[in-house]
């Protein structure tokens, strides 16, 4: 694993990021645009993390932390690249700076549906809690 590089994005990432979410990422979101990856980039520069080998985008990761909760998303690594450590890596980047920000807690979003992602989180140390729903309300149209 020593030539795989994470790294924050920047925004001259962002279009790149976006194209691989269209490969690698299962789902999509309302936030998958370049005005929201933007504004994430924006306003906490190292949450979205980058997994690059030999200069090829391989992999990513939302970390966002609120100052109270750890939040992980977008966890994305290329079909191609897969169950080569790569999610590993960079989950333990996210862990990293959480616990560099104080955070206790890590959550995950992770898609009922796709169970690889189940899988690979377990093999993280998540675990679902199903007493929890989460509730969601679109802001805009």
């Amino acid at each position: 694993m020593t030539d795989l590089r994470i790294r924050p994005a920047a925004p001259e990432d962002l279009d790149a990021v976006l194209a691989f979410w269209k490969t690698a990422a299962e789902g999509t979101s309302i936030s998958d645009d370049r005005d929201g990856v933007e504004r994430l980039v924006a306003r906490d520069p190292e949450a979205l993390l980058l997994a690059e080998r030999e200069g090829e985008l391989v992999g990513t990761v939302i970390a966002g932390f609120d100052g109270w909760r750890c939040h992980l998303y977008r966890l994305a690594v290329h079909p191609d690249h897969r169950r080569r450590g790569i999610g590993s890596a960079l989950l333990a980047a996210a862990d990293e700076r959480f616990v560099r920000l104080g955070g206790r807690r890590g959550d995950a979003m992770v898609l009922v549906r796709n169970e690889r992602a189940q899988h690979a989180w377990r093999a993280a140390g998540y675990e679902p809690q199903e007493q929890w729903r989460r509730w969601v309300k679109h802001l805009t149209d």
